[in-house]
C-alpha cells in the first residue's frame, strides 16, 4: 500500500500539537547554525512565508503541513528579533583600570573565586557607546567589604572581550554572553570599594534573596547551609568547588538548578497543605472549592519563588509549567499532559528563544516530557493500581529516577563529557529528601519565621542538606564514579532529540522510526573523531592525540582551553598528567610533536628568534609570541596569525592537512572578527 503523507498527517492531527515547539526549535537551531548574520531580506521572506502559510492553513488537508512550516519560520523570526533586542556593546580591546558599576549578581567561578556581575558600568577613558552594558569580574584575594546586590562599587580590574571557543566547533561563550548583554569578563586582584550603598527601593527581590540566604546560613552552618540556601533562594555564592564537583560526579547537580522538581515540590506541598488544611474547617470546605483556592495560592507561591530564585531559564520553564498546570485545575481540566508541556515550551521559546541552546532548559524539558510519556506508557503495562499501597512511593521514586536519568543522561554527557555511573543510586537516596525535608522545611520556616520560630523549618532543611551532601561525597569518592565521555558528532544530539520527539508524539507503528534515529545517534557517538592536533588561541598550548590520549606540549599554559580539550576527548587527566604522555620530543628547547602531523612548539624567552630553526624541523610552527620571520614553505602560527584564526584544529595527513579555525564567522557576537 503506497504511503500517503497528507493522509497520515490528517489521521494523526489530534496528536500533533506537541510538535509545534519542536518545529519552532528547528527554526531556532537553523538560525544559530548560519555562518553569517541573516539580512533583512531573509526576515522579510520568512514573514511573507508565514503570511502565505496562514492562508494555506485554512485548507483542511494542508493545514498540518502549513502549521509545521509556520512554526519553523516563527522560530527563525523570534530568535532574530530577540538577538536584535539584546544588542549591547562588546569590549573591543584589553582593558586595565578603574571599573565602576552596580552589583546585580554574586556567584562563584569554576576556580572557586567570588564573582560579581555589574551593570551601569563606567570605564575610565572609554566612551559610553563602547562601554559594556554588563560585565563579570572574578575577585582574587580577600575582600573586606561585605558585597551585596544593589551596591555601587569601584575596583581595579583586568578586562577582555568574552572568550571565543577553545577549539573549532566548541562551546562559544560569546554567543551566550550576547544574549545576557555581557560585554566583558575579567578579574581583580585588589579589594572592592563601596561607592554607594543600595537605595532602599533598588532591586528589592535581590536584597530579599540576600537576607533570606543569610538567615538560612546563620541557622544552618557550613556547606549544608550553602546548599540549602542555593536550593531554596538561588544564592550559590557560598558553595565551594569541592561541593560542586561532588554533586556533579554523583549526578546530583540538578538539585541546585531550581528546576521543575524544586518548583513541583514547593507548589505541591503548598497545594496539599492548603487543601487539607482548609478541609479541617468543614463550614468553609462545604462552601468553597478548596482545590481552586489552593491552586490560586500555589500559583502565587510559584511566582514568588521564581522571582526569588533569580529567574534562570530552568526556573522560568518550571514556573510557566506550574502556572499552566494550576490554571488547568482552575479550569477543571487535566493538569499534566503532553499538551500542557507543549504549551509551556511554546511560551518559553517565544519569550526567550535562545533558551534552546541552554543545557538546563534542554534537560528540564527532556525530563518533564519523558516523565509524562514514560509514566503513561509504563502504567499501561504494569497496572500500577494492582500494586500494594506501601509500594507506590518506592515504585514512583525508582521509575522517576530511571526515566529522568534516561532522558537527561545523553544531554548531560554531551554537554559535560561525563557520566555519573552511580547517579541512579544517588538520586534514589537523595531526591526524597528534597521533597520531604528541604522544600517543606523552607515553607515551615517562612510561615513561622515572622513569629520568631524558624528553627523547626531550619532543622528540616539542615537534616535534608546534610544527608544529600553526605551521599554526594560518599558516592563521588567511589572508584569509577565519574566516567569521561567523548564529545559526540554535531548531528547526534539534534538527531536523537528529533527521534525522541517523533517516538513520543506520533501515533501508531510509524513512531518506531524515532527508535531508529536514537539508536543511530548512540551508535555513532563513540565513533566521533577528535582532532589530531589542537592549538590554543594564544599559542601557549599544543595538544596531540595519541593512542593513550591527548599529549600536551607543556604542563602549564592556556589551562582553560586545555581543560576543555581533555573534557571533550572524554579524558579525565589533568594538563600536568597529559604533558607526561609520550607525544612530544624535545630538541634543544623546541617541542616537536611525534605523529603523522609534525608540529613544532616554541614558547618562552627568546623563542621568537628560533622560528627558522623550528621550521627546519617541522612544516608547522606554533609560537607563543609574535614572529618577525615567516620562512617559505613553513606555516607559522604566532599571535598575529592566531588573532585571525582563534584556536586551530589540524587533521588529515602530511600533504593533505586540514586546518579548522574557531574564528571567521560573521555573527553579531563575533565582534570585530
Amino acid at each position: 500500500m503506497p504511503f500517503r503523507p497528507l493522509e497520515a498527517l490528517e489521521a494523526a492531527r489530534g496528536h500533533l500539537f506537541p510538535m509545534i515547539p519542536v518545529l519552532m526549535a528547528v527554526g531556532i537551531a537553523i538560525w544559530f547554525a548560519l555562518p553569517a548574520e541573516p539580512g533583512a531580506g531573509v526576515y522579510a521572506a520568512c514573514a511573507a512565508g508565514l503570511a502565505a502559510l496562514g492562508l494555506l492553513a485554512r485548507q483542511g488537508r494542508w493545514q498540518p503541513v502549513a502549521i509545521g512550516a509556520a512554526a519553523v519560520l516563527a522560530g527563525v523570526l523570534l530568535i532574530g528579533l530577540r538577538a536584535w533586542m539584546q544588542e549591547a556593546p562588546i569590549l573591543g580591546f584589553r582593558y586595565y583600570g578603574a571599573v565602576e558599576g552596580r552589583v546585580i549578581g554574586i556567584d562563584r567561578s569554576a576556580t572557586d573565586r567570588l564573582r560579581l556581575t555589574l551593570d551601569h558600568v563606567v570605564l575610565e577613558r572609554t566612551a559610553p557607546d563602547r562601554t559594556p552594558a554588563q560585565l563579570r569580574v572574578s575577585l582574587h584575594g580577600d575582600q573586606p567589604l561585605r558585597i551585596e546586590p544593589g551596591q555601587t562599587v569601584i575596583l581595579t580590574a583586568h578586562l577582555s572581550p568574552p572568550m571565543p571557543p577553545s577549539e573549532p566547533g566548541g562551546f562559544d561563550f560569546r554567543r551566550m554572553a550576547w544574549f545576557e548583554r555581557l560585554g566583558a569578563i575579567g578579574y581583580a586582584r585588589t579589594p572592592v570599594l563601596l561607592l554607594e550603598p543600595p537605595p532602599p527601593t533598588a532591586r528589592p527581590i535581590d536584597r530579599l534573596r540576600a537576607v533570606l540566604s543569610g538567615a538560612v546560613q546563620a541557622h544552618v552552618p557550613g556547606q549544608a547551609g550553602a546548599f540549602a540556601s542555593g536550593a531554596v533562594t538561588g544564592d550559590r555564592s557560598a558553595i565551594t568547588q569541592d561541593t560542586v564537583e561532588a554533586l556533579r560526579d554523583s549526578n546530583l547537580s540538578h538539585l541546585l538548578a531550581i528546576s521543575g522538581m524544586n518548583v513541583a515540590f514547593l507548589t505541591g506541598f503548598t497545594f496539599a497543605l492548603l487543601r487539607y488544611g482548609l478541609a479541617l474547617w468543614p463550614w468553609l470546605a462545604l462552601r468553597v472549592d478548596t482545590r481552586r483556592v489552593a491552586a490560586v495560592v500555589s500559583m502565587g507561591v510559584a511566582g514568588f519563588y521564581f522571582a526569588l530564585s533569580g529567574g534562570n531559564l530552568a526556573t522560568e520553564r518550571a514556573f510557566i509549567m506550574a502556572v499552566i498546570m494550576l490554571g488547568a485545575i482552575l479550569a477543571g481540566r487535566r493538569a499534566v499532559s503532553m499538551r500542557t508541556i507543549a504549551l509551556a515550551g511554546i511560551i518559553m521559546l517565544a519569550l526567550q528563544p535562545e533558551a534552546l541552546m541552554n543545557v538546563g532548559f534542554q534537560m528540564s524539558m527532556a525530563a518533564t516530557i519523558a516523565l509524562v510519556a514514560g509514566f503513561a506508557a509504563v502504567d499501561r503495562l504494569t497496572f500500577r493500581q494492582r500494586l500494594p499501597r506501601w509500594a507506590l512511593p518506592v515504585y514512583t521514586a525508582v521509575l522517576s529516577s530511571v526515566i529522568g536519568g534516561l532522558a537527561t543522561g545523553p544531554i548531560a554527557a554531551a554537554q559535560f563529557n561525563r557520566f555519573a555511573e552511580f547517579g541512579l543510586l544517588a538520586n534514589l537516596l537523595t531526591v526524597p529528601a528534597m521533597g520531604t525535608l528541604i522544600m517543606p522545611g523552607a515553607v515551615v520556616a517562612t510561615l513561622l519565621g515572622p513569629i520568631g520560630l524558624p528553627q523547626p523549618g531550619m532543622w528540616m532543611m539542615e537534616l535534608g542538606a546534610r544527608w544529600i551532601l553526605g551521599v554526594a561525597h560518599w558516592i563521588a569518592a567511589w572508584k569509577g564514579a565519574s566516567l569521561g565521555i567523548v564529545a559526540p558528532p554535531a548531528w547526534v544530539m539534534p538527531g536523537m532529540s528529533l527521534g525522541a520527539a517523533w517516538l513520543i508524539v506520533w501515533p501508531g507503528r510509524a513512531r518506531l522510526a524515532g527508535v531508529v534515529a536514537i539508536a543511530a545517534g548512540l551508535l555513532a557517538w563513540p565513533l566521533a573523531e577528535r582532532p589530531a592536533v589542537l592549538i590554543s588561541d594564544d599559542g601557549a598550548a599544543v595538544g596531540v592525540m595519541t593512542p593513550l590520549g591527548r599529549a600536551m606540549s607543556y604542563p602549564t599554559g592556556a589551562g582553560f582551553a586545555v581543560g576543555s580539550w581533555l573534557e571533550r576527548d572524554g579524558d579525565l587527566a589533568t594538563q600536568a598528567d597529559a604533558a607526561l604522555r609520550e607525544g612530544f620530543r624535545d630538541q634543544d628547547g623546541i617541542r616537536i610533536a611525534e605523529g603523522p602531523l609534525p608540529v613544532a612548539h616554541l614558547k618562552g624567552k627568546g623563542s621568537a628568534a628560533r622560528v627558522a630553526e623550528a621550521c627546519a624541523l617541522a612544516p608547522i610552527v606554533v609560537l607563543a609570541g609574535d614572529s618577525a620571520e615567516h620562512p617559505e614553505g613553513c606555516l607559522v602560527l604566532d599571535h598575529a596569525a592566531l588573532r585571525d584564526t582563534g584556536a586551530v584544529a589540524l587533521s588529515g595527513r602530511p600533504g593533505a592537512i586540514r586546518m579548522d579555525r574557531a574564528l571567521g564567522g560573521a555573527r553579531w557576537w563575533d565582534g570585530d572578527q
